[in-house]
């Protein structure tokens, strides 16, 4: 399942996610990763939690950041969910086509590797694709 919050910039996405984060972590058997452009809040998150900085690594386009996560999630199985920050930062994304385009992409590897994603968008909701709005679980 992919999940998205969005909202524009400044409006709180982060923090719901941090928020979120810590508190399901104390509840899931399996991995949390926190995938995000800046280690600024990795103190914020409980320590079980695996930080990705993701500027540590050479990503340029959308399609490398998902054989990235592809990567993540091949070295340990027992991830059971993904938060990406910043997700039209991180992968690239200025388009609605390529947005609808990289979470199909990651809907697949959702239901392939029983693996959820939630990301946060800044961005009106209005702005989002039609086809995206079941994916919202929060808009701010």
């Amino acid at each position: 399942m992919v999940e998205i919050i969005v909202g524009e910039k400044g409006t709180g996405k982060t923090k719901h996610m941090l928020e979120r984060v810590n508190q399901e972590i104390k509840t899931v058997q399996g991995t949390l990763v926190y995938i995000d452009k800046s280690p600024k809040y990795m103190y914020q998150l409980d320590s079980r939690v695996r930080m990705i900085n993701m500027p540590d690594y050479p990503i340029n386009d959308t399609d490398e950041l998902i054989g990235f996560l592809c990567g993540v999630i091949s070295q340990n199985n027992s991830i059971e969910k993904i938060f990406i920050d910043s997700f039209l930062t991180l992968a690239y994304i200025d388009t609605s086509e390529g947005l609808r385009l990289a979470i199909d992409k990651l809907s697949v590897i959702s239901k392939t590797f029983h693996v959820n994603f939630v990301l946060s968008i800044s961005q009106k909701e209005e702005k989002l694709p039609e086809e995206l709005n079941a994916k919202i679980c929060l808009s701010l």
